[in-house]
């Protein structure tokens, strides 16, 4: 088992920043991806970030590229999320998940743990 917990989110103003965090625990061993994910009041679960676990390779969508970053502490077991420029379309539930298998993926089916979820808020 891995357990995630999140941590950072809160009220911003649009254009400014937030740094998410996620501490792994547990058989992070195990793990080969991790990823960050967004969900908003009535709308699916949408893929913002990912990294496999040595850090070497980060993806992401479209919609976030050029302001969202990943990045990871080994040391700490700990994924990041910085995100600047911030828009109010931001705004979400934003959730950090883990999968076992090595390849990038977007897709919530494909990761194994999650995070309780913290919320970002964005105001124009």
């Amino acid at each position: 088992q891995v357990q995630l917990v999140e941590s950072g989110g809160g009220l911003v103003q649009a254009g400014g920043s937030l740094t998410l965090s996620c501490a792994a625990s547990g058989r992070t061993l195990s793990v080969g991806r991790m990823g960050w994910f967004r969900q908003a009041p009535g709308k699916e679960r949408d893929f913002v970030a990912g990294i496999n676990w040595s850090g070497s390779s980060t993806y992401y969508p479209d919609s976030v590229k050029g302001r969202f970053t990943i990045s990871r502490d080994n040391a700490k077991n700990t994924v990041y999320l910085l995100m600047t420029s911030l828009k109010p379309e931001d705004t979400a539930v934003y959730y950090c998940a883990a999968g076992l298998a090595l390849p990038p993926a977007r897709r919530p089916d494909q990761y194994d743990y999650w995070g309780q979820g913290t919320q970002v808020t964005v105001s124009s």
